[in-house]
């Protein structure tokens, strides 16, 4: 498997003087000592600690393919409201 990736900016204030964060290390909570907590990152510029975690892998063509709501039929124009019937 591949080197893990880093992150390239602090997701809070965009700076990028970022450092890996000892903090998970030894943690009692069981979601790290499992590896599920994922990577967490220190911001010595907005002294913001964060976590990183891969969620997975999208199915072929799912992005960008959510169908977008229906409008309600108040919201569709009429012939009696000014619409085009």
């Amino acid at each position: 498997m591949s080197e893990r990736a880093a992150p390239f900016y602090c997701p809070y204030c965009g700076d990028e003087d970022l450092r890996p964060s000892e903090e998970g290390a030894g943690s009692p909570l069981p979601e790290r000592s499992r590896g599920l907590g994922g990577a967490s990152w220190e911001c010595r510029a907005c002294s913001r600690a964060f976590r990183l975690k891969f969620l997975g892998l999208l199915a072929p063509g799912a992005a960008g393919s959510t169908p977008s709501p229906s409008p309600s039929p108040s919201a569709v124009p009429s012939a009696s409201d000014g619409g085009t019937p």
